[in-house]
């Protein structure tokens, strides 16, 4: 099978690349290598899966019709995983125009490619986001979803609805997958654990939002990347379906456990809560469970374990 991923090089893509790549499978990367976050780390992603088997990187963006038009040319793709987004829920308060034309244009241009090109699947990655402010927990894809607090939530509920629009009218066979709060070696650094991490690591203060009962559904790398694998050979016709832990930690007890993951204390900057931020976010993984045989494995001490290995091994050398 080949296979499109784009987003190839950042943290949930280079992971999936492995996989796919050490199974066998043919994968072409669709990367732009923006600057939201060192460049430096991602080009060593892009290393890193070039080694891994049948991998080819095409640098470019999603928004840019011909460069893609370029990357199928000659191709036959039998499904695309897209990845690539602006991510995350403060940035795309200051920079809402960005992330509605990255997110949404760039899902655009890939589903026109896959109906004209009859490409077998599609695999979304969408987001907890998509739930908003809901106090309805475990959130369920039964869920209405229509009420997202941030532009970033708002552009990945509305790539959800392209999707099915493309499936509805064109037969397009997709998955749109929910991720909740996805940790582990190489995530971004702007995330709240890759954060606390280096304050806590460097004995610094860090801002604490809130009183920390809001708590996530942290879901780590390895377990997203089963998720996404298993969408990808399941044949599903069109599905939403959660992908977390169902296993919500507070933030004051996600501080506590890196804190004794590195084994220093952590020292707390206390502040109100930010705009954007919702109390609470909990997969319902029932339909993943049925449908892709989804089960969380990495419980999140041990998971927040090996972050902080990988986060010392990358420091060392200069990555982060």
């Amino acid at each position: 099978m080949t296979i499109l991923v784009t987003g190839g090089a950042g943290f949930i893509g280079s992971h999936l690349v492995e996989r796919l790549a050490g199974r066998g499978e043919s994968v072409v990367v669709v990367d732009d290598f923006n600057d939201y976050y060192s460049v430096g780390l991602k080009r060593a992603n892009a290393e890193r899966i070039l080694g891994s088997g049948d991998v080819r990187v095409k640098e470019g963006d999603i928004r840019d019709a011909g460069f893609l038009a370029r990357v199928f040319k000659g191709q036959e793709f039998e499904a695309i995983v897209h990845l690539a987004a602006r991510a995350g829920v403060r940035p795309s308060l200051a920079d809402p125009r960005l992330y509605l034309d990255v997110n949404l244009n760039g899902t655009l241009n890939l589903l026109e490619l896959a109906r004209a090109r009859g490409v077998e699947r599609f695999i979304f990655a969408s987001s907890s986001s998509v739930y908003g402010a809901s106090r309805e927990v475990p959130f369920s894809e039964d869920q209405a979803a229509d009420r997202p607090v941030s532009p970033y939530g708002a552009t990945k509920r509305a790539g959800e609805f392209l999707v099915y629009n493309y499936h509805h009218l064109y037969g397009v066979k997709a998955v749109c997958l929910r991720f909740f709060t996805v940790y582990g070696p190489r995530q971004r650094p702007d995330m709240a654990i890759h954060k606390f991490t280096k304050a806590i690591e460097a004995g610094k203060s860090f801002p604490f939002y809130g009183d920390g009962t809001s708590a996530r559904d942290y879901t780590y790398i390895d377990d997203i990347v089963d998720g996404v694998t298993a969408a990808v050979d399941s044949g599903l016709d069109y599905e939403v379906i959660n992908l977390g832990d169902s296993k919500p930690v507070t933030l004051a007890g996600m501080v506590e456990t890196i804190g004794e993951a590195v084994g220093k204390a952590p020292v707390y900057e206390r502040l109100d809560d930010q705009p954007g931020d919702v109390p609470i976010t909990f997969a319902d993984i029932s339909k993943a469970k049925r449908l892709l045989g989804y089960e969380p494995k990495v419980a999140f001490r041990e998971g927040i374990k090996r972050f902080v290995k990988w986060y010392r091994e990358a420091r060392a050398q200069g990555l982060i």
